[in-house]
């Protein structure tokens, strides 16, 4: 860990402090270039731009442009560390943007934590993107502040803790069911955690045809007799006799967990789960069950984790970067469900497809699609066109 820290500190900051910079993008070695790029003839594009606005996209950034917005309430593990401290992983998102989804992105850390203060900065400065990614919020503002800016922008906005996740979490089960041989609509889902991600898996889930949904939050079964429950949990309110995890588990096809370590390294919750269960732990750092465990209990699981040394990786990366650069390029104001399925799916079929020799070279295994390949790597140059 200690080599790591270092590492990691290093890479910050040598040769230059932080991940990301400013390309120039037009030739400017003469002075009839500056007389372009600035003052007299950048008035030109301006006038233009005045007389049309969506000439901003013709003639500026805007259009492969996207802003990565947080107030660092929910950053990773660490939660509430302010939004400075956030600006790491915001600068390490724009950089993601470029390397896979080939969009420029600026980071934008917004200290602001309530709903109206922090949406009306956004609002502000939102002319300047093709497009605003909202990132590490912490639930439930983070729903409020989706729902008004989406309202109020014509560009896409998206908070992609709860859609990136879902998205791919959803390309995962349709794979994992497909290979066990059962149906998303019978497939009985229990979700571990009620945070943003877990309520927009649950969400999408349904959408994808999830008909048999339990969801557990650290107080146990979210129930109709509970008395507890903010708007969004109630969404998943059921008429349960259930009251527990380990109650919820007994005969469950699926368990998706978005909650935290170890809570599933238990062999008796294992056992308990019907035959050929699909167990997604991805709980970051350390996930609900360590693979191992899972398949030294359970031979016959399917196991996938948020972590990257880990077969079955569930990266938000194979989502973002590609959902935002057909948006863009198409445009759009929005990012709508059925853009979201349609991503899922693209990622499931990708999956399915003959995987490169190159690529399997790369990631220094056979790749092929089964128990522990349920989804495209994040390095294959297919998911750019595919998604």
């Amino acid at each position: 860990m200690r080599d790591n820290r270092q590492a990691a500190l290093e890479y910050h900051a040598q040769p230059k402090p932080g991940k990301v910079g400013t390309l120039i993008t037009k030739p400017f070695k003469s002075a009839g270039e500056l007389a372009l790029a600035y003052t007299p003839g950048v008035a030109h594009p301006c006038l233009e731009i005045q007389t049309d606005m969506l000439k901003a996209y013709d003639y500026t950034a805007k259009g492969h442009t996207v802003a990565v917005v947080s107030n660092g309430t929910a950053v990773l593990g660490l939660g509430d560390i302010g939004a400075l401290a956030s600006k790491p992983v915001m600068e390490g998102k724009a950089v993601l943007f470029k390397a896979f989804g080939g969009l420029d992105a600026v980071d934008i850390e917004v200290s602001h934590k309530e709903v109206g203060p922090f949406c009306e900065a956004v609002e502000a400065i939102a002319g300047s993107f093709g497009g605003i990614n909202l990132e590490d919020i912490k639930a439930p503002e983070c729903f409020d502040i989706e729902k008004r800016l989406k309202q109020r922008l014509n560009i896409p906005v998206m908070h992609d803790d709860q859609h990136g996740t879902a998205i791919v979490a959803g390309a995962a089960l349709l794979n994992a069911l497909s290979l066990v041989g059962k149906s998303i609509k019978t497939a009985r889902v229990v979700i571990n955690g009620a945070g943003a991600s877990a309520i927009a898996c649950g969400r999408f889930l349904r959408e994808l045809g999830v008909r048999d949904l339990t969801m557990c939050d650290s107080k146990g079964v979210i129930h109709t007799e509970r008395t507890d429950l903010d708007r969004h949990k109630g969404e998943f309110a059921i008429q349960t006799p259930l009251r527990t995890l380990s109650g919820a588990l007994h005969n469950a096809d699926v368990f998706l967990g978005l909650s935290r370590g170890g809570v599933l390294n238990n062999e008796e919750l294992l056992y308990s789960m019907a035959e050929k269960p699909i167990i997604f732990a991805m709980a970051n750092p350390v996930p609900e069950v360590e693979p191992a465990i899972a398949r030294a209990v359970r031979s016959d699981a399917i196991v996938a984790t948020g972590r990257s040394d880990y077969p079955n990786q569930i990266n938000n990366v194979l989502g973002f970067p590609y959902l935002f650069r057909g948006a863009l390029d198409m445009r759009a104001k929005a990012i709508t469900e059925r853009m979201k399925i349609a991503a899922a799916k693209a990622l499931a079929a990708l999956a399915k497809e003959p995987v490169p020799d190159a690529l399997s070279e790369y990631c220094g295994r056979k790749l092929r699609f089964g128990p522990d390949y349920i989804l495209p790597s994040p390095f294959d140059v297919r998911l750019l066109p595919a998604v």
